[in-house]
């Protein structure tokens, strides 16, 4: 996952905001996910396709957090999101 990546939530799901979380039903496994506050603003930011440097630079200005930890933590939740196919990643490879 690079900077350039651009991540989107995938259509076969439904979310909704609840306590400050958010819950996320993957419609085809059928399985909820919730989201913590931060968790709840990378999915608001990925409604629409946004690249990973365009999210963290978002959350960098909304939370005090330093770079490289914004990075490391933004990548890791992505990761996850991926795994349970709950976005998309497109690595974009060409210049």
């Amino acid at each position: 996952m690079e900077e350039r990546s651009k991540v989107v939530a995938i259509p076969d799901q439904i979310s909704t905001h609840l306590g400050g979380e958010t819950l996320i039903l993957h419609l085809t496994s059928g399985t909820y996910y919730g989201l913590n506050p931060v968790g709840k603003r990378i999915w608001d930011l990925i409604q629409e396709p946004k690249t990973v440097a365009e999210i963290r630079d978002t959350l960098l200005t909304e939370y005090e957090v330093d770079l490289e930890q914004c990075d490391r933590d933004l990548k890791a939740i992505l990761q996850q999101l991926s795994e349970q196919q709950l976005i998309k990643i497109d690595d974009e490879t060409t210049a």
